[in-house]
This record gives structure tokens, sequence and C-alpha cells, in this order.
């Protein structure tokens, strides 16, 4: 077996790792609500999002994916050894965040390593900077968007139902975060599938016109169900319960509210952080028992962290891009 083809299919293996931790890292997006109310125990919520970010296979289309294999960086300098660069980059910050239990994005950790390697390669007009718009008012907007939807959905709920039963509620959040599981899948997992499309493509494994095979749709969705089976429970803690106590009915609205803002961007090819959104939407919803109602020195923890991811994974990136070369010399 051929040296580049070798290299290759390592290279495509540590997506399958990048996705696993992006599972992992990002349960707590769908679970840490309904594990917080107790609606579900911690292994029936893992289970219950495992299933729906698997199902997104059947309700989503592949613009996301084509978003990150197309409208990120010029093709003609995407090599291997950069996706390799990207990938390394963003498993760390990954692992680092979820040890320190920071709900960081996975999916930013991601392009902030192909930002960084691609421009140590090809400078700063190797980035396509229609589709980088694109991604940063995402990166702007989901979170804003998710305290303003959860927000007005919780003051909305609390006012209409003044004595609320528990019981409806907690089937009500059953069926968010089922959507939010799916919306989930449906955004995330669609990132890696653009990384190795990217990578088949710069191999010459594939034709130069860019699509995403069928093998590559089906083992990132596997892959990253596998990952929320795992649960990042360090990560389930912090939005669960440092950012604001929560009820089935807040649960609820901010599964409901960060559903709403990732279909959206998912419709539209838009590779927003799931992340950043649901902890926004919970955010939100504390802010409806007033401002003393979410903690904001754990939010500014999570906003610095934020904050940093991209600067930091391109740093990575291209300080490995660079080991590379040296090594190469």
């Amino acid at each position: 077996m051929e040296l580049g083809l070798i290299f290759t299919l390592f290279v495509i293996f540590l997506a399958f790792i990048f996705e696993f931790t992006n599972g992992f890292h990002d349960a707590a997006n769908s679970i840490a609500t309904i594990v917080a109310t107790k609606v579900l125990s911690p292994l029936q919520a893992v289970i219950w999002a495992a299933f729906f970010n698997c199902a997104a296979f059947f309700f989503f289309k592949l613009s996301v994916a084509t978003t990150i294999g197309t409208g990120l960086v010029n093709p003609e300098i995407v090599s291997p050894y950069l996706i390799f660069a990207s990938l390394i980059s963003a498993i760390s910050w990954n692992l680092l965040t979820w040890y320190y239990g920071l709900p960081s994005s996975s999916s930013h950790a991601l392009i902030g390593g192909i930002i960084g390697a691609s421009i140590y390669k090809g400078g700063i007009y190797s980035l396509q900077f229609s589709g980088l718009t694109k991604i940063m008012a995402g990166i702007l907007l989901s979170p804003l968007l998710g305290i303003l939807i959860g927000l007005c959905l919780a003051t909305l709920i609390t006012k209409i139902f003044s004595n609320p039963n528990d019981k409806w509620f907690k089937i009500l959040q059953l069926v968010s975060s089922a959507m939010l599981s799916l919306s989930h899948g449906g955004n995330d997992a669609q990132k890696t599938m653009g990384i190795i499309s990217l990578l088949l493509i710069s191999s010459f494994y594939q034709g130069q016109e860019f699509h995403i095979p069928s093998w590559v749709v089906l083992s990132c969705y596997a892959v990253m169900g596998f990952g929320t089976l795992a649960g990042g429970w360090r990560i389930v803690h912090t939005m669960g319960q440092k950012i604001t106590p929560l009820t089935p009915i807040l649960g609820s609205a901010a599964e409901t509210g960060a559903t709403i803002v990732i279909f959206a961007a998912t419709s539209l090819g838009a590779p927003v952080s799931t992340t950043h959104t649901v902890t926004g939407a919970i955010a939100g919803v504390g802010l409806s028992r007033g401002l003393t109602g979410t903690s904001w020195s754990i939010m500014y923890k999570i906003f610095l962290t934020w904050l940093i991811t991209i600067p930091a994974t391109g740093l990575i990136a291209a300080a490995i891009m660079l080991l590379i070369n040296l090594s190469l010399i």
C-alpha cells in the first residue's frame, strides 16, 4: 500500500476521532437540560440523544458540509497535511475544554484549525471571505438569538401556565430534546463530512468536483452517535446546573429556542455552534427570572473560552504546519 494512501486513511481516522470528541464534548448540548430536570437518567438521555443525532440523516440536506468543503478556503491550497494539522488542533482543544468542563464549540475549533493552517500555507487571501462571513455571522448571531428566543419562550410559557403541570412539560421536554439532538446531528456531523470530502479531493482519491460519498455521510452520523453515547459529563454539569437552575418548563423553553435557531441555520447552510446556541438559550431562560437568574460569572468564563477558540486553534494548527514543513526539509 502506497505511503500517500496510508496517510490519507490515517487522516480519515483522525477525522472520525474528531467526530467522536465532537459527539461526547457536545452531548451536553442535547442532554444537559433533560438530565438537570431529571426527566431522563444520564444513561437514558445519551441513548435518546444519540438516536436522534443519527436520525438527522433522514431530515437534512448536506448544505453545511458543502459550506465547509467549498466555502471556507481556496481548495487549491488544501493538502492532507493541512487537514491533519486542523484536526489535531481541534481534537486537542476539545479534550482541553472538556477536561475543564467548558462548553466551547467543536465547530469553531475545527474552523479555527483550518483557518490557521490555511493562512500559514497560503496567506490571508487563501481564505474564502464569502464563506467566512456566513460563519462569523453565525458565531455572533446564534448565541444572541438563543438568548432572545429562550427568554421570550420562558416568559411566555410561565405567563400562560401560571400553575403548569410538570408531567406535561416533562413530555414536552422529551420532544424538545429530541428535536435539539436532531438539529445537533444535522449541523455538527456535516462539518466532518465536508472535511473528509475535501481530504479525498486533495489526495486525488476523488474527482475535483466537490461531492460527499454516502459512506462518509453514514459513518459521520454513526461516529457522532457513539461519541454522544460516551457523554461529556463535565460539560453537562456546567450547562445543566451552573448557568441557571432548570425546571422541565425552562428546560423545554431552552431546548426549543436552541432548536429553532439551529434548524434555521442548517437550512441556510450556516455551520453555527450548537454549543453557543444552547448555552445562550439556557442563559435566556435564566433571564426570565430577572438579571440574577443567570450566573454571569460562569457565563464570563464561557464567553472567554468562546473568544479564544478560533485564534487558539488557528495558532496550534499553524504551529503544526511549521513542524511538518521543518520535518520535510
